[in-house]
């Protein structure tokens, strides 16, 4: 991956927490402005589809509304065409419990690191600015349940199309760095990660999230503090994140404010009993079948998709057209992308834009000149693994993982 650039942080570092202070004090609001007021609809092609495009949250563009409390936004998929870094005010949202606060104070916010250490801190946003050095990674975020909307048989859950996911630049600190100023101890295991949200009820368990003290300390784990050059959204996570390239989005904890170094194996329901699943190939099973081996959810997979095809679209046969959209390898870079027009039966490799590292979006494009008639074109991702896009759609009772093949059907006369 290219070097990162870090000058913005390093030259402005007081500017940056001033910004930051006021995005703080901005809060959410209150709960009424979030009480949507559709500015008009987009129908998906899924039972209940109908999304309202609504554009009143806070820091946040028009948006597709998937439910208000907590809130759960999609990136309308124009969006993506537009660039393979994900603008932060178009930058999709999820929350699992509802109680988030409505204001942070970055003045007296501070990050505990406790545990199975040596020395236990406590660190506000200006140490972390300050005395750490700063890492910078281009990575794509992706819901787990991105896509959930197209399963079939239809599952419980986010009823999210393809829009849970985004590519930011993410800035801030290794994970690493921060451990080994606090010192594990011989014998950690696992570190455990903690958010500032919490649900209603006071018995909901807290969302916590783990991983392997190896794992965390890889030196790309990290918490970010700035996403795109500018300090977090509230709704994406304000103040601080941690980022897990290449691994789903559950682990990528919002408002992380308590790292526990554990010295056995994390119990937590949220990852013991969710976010489970089946120990086989793209997590996918039969519906009903019994037995399965469930495993927490980890690595992302390759994707590929159009940006500006849709279905039904209508062209002109003869003609050069340029076919394009965005490609990621999941835990690993992106080799190759192929592109079919005529179902799958011939494939043409597309030219790659520039590579912003291993985990961030790919642009991908390919001129083409169809014939008369109706076409169906596909396009599937191969990452540097050799790991490619499956021909038929994954299946598991979460609605985890889906990773098919994406098609459009076009008209050329």
């Amino acid at each position: 991956m290219r070097q990162p650039t870090l000058q913005p942080f390093q030259q402005s570092r007081r500017q940056f927490l001033v910004h930051t202070g006021g995005v703080g004090l901005l809060g959410l609001l209150g709960s009424a402005a979030w009480e949507a007021q559709a500015e008009q609809f987009v129908d998906f092609p899924f039972a209940n589809g109908r999304r309202e495009l609504v554009t009143n949250f806070p820091q946040k563009g028009a948006m597709l509304l998937e439910r208000t409390r907590p809130p759960l936004l999609e990136t309308p998929f124009d969006v993506f065409d537009k660039g393979v870094f994900t603008p932060n005010d178009r930058f999709y949202v999820r929350w699992h419990l509802p109680d988030i606060p409505s204001v942070i104070d970055p003045g007296t916010f501070r990050l505990e690191i406790r545990g199975h250490v040596r020395q236990p801190l406590s660190l506000t946003l200006e140490d972390l600015v300050g005395t750490f050095e700063p890492f910078e990674i281009a990575a794509v975020n992706q819901c787990s349940g991105n896509s959930r909307g197209f399963f079939d048989p239809r599952v419980p859950g986010g009823q999210w199309a393809n829009g849970a996911m985004g590519n930011a630049r993410w800035v801030g600190v290794r994970v690493k760095d921060v451990l080994d100023r606090a010192g594990v101890n011989a014998g950690a295991v696992q570190v455990r990660f903690k958010g500032i949200d919490k649900g209603v009820i006071e018995k909901t368990p807290h969302f916590m999230k783990s991983l392997t003290v190896d794992h965390a300390r890889d030196g790309e784990v990290m918490i970010a503090y700035a996403m795109n050059r500018e300090p977090l959204p509230l709704l994406n996570g304000f103040p601080l994140r941690l980022v897990v390239p290449g691994w789903y989005a559950t682990y990528w904890l919002k408002m992380l404010a308590d790292i526990e170094v554990l010295d056995k194996p994390d119990d937590n329901f949220w990852t013991t009993k969710a976010y489970l699943i089946p120990d086989t190939p793209f997590a996918n099973v039969s519906p009903g079948q019994q037995g399965v081996n469930m495993v927490p959810i980890n690595r992302m997979l390759p994707r590929s998709f159009f940006t500006n095809m849709n279905d039904g679209a209508a062209l002109k046969s003869g003609q050069t057209t340029s076919v394009r959209g965005i490609a990621f390898g999941g835990d690993t870079g992106v080799a190759r992308v192929l592109l079919s027009s005529d179902g799958g039966g011939h494939w043409k490799e597309a030219q790659l834009g520039p590579d912003h590292g291993k985990y961030s979006f790919r642009r991908w494009e390919l001129v083409e000149s169809l014939s008369p008639g109706a076409h169906k074109l596909m396009v599937k991702a191969v990452n540097t693994a050799g790991v490619g896009q499956p021909d038929h759609a994954n299946w598991n009772g979460a609605g985890f993982m889906r990773n098919v093949i994406e098609s459009v059907s076009v008209q050329a006369a």
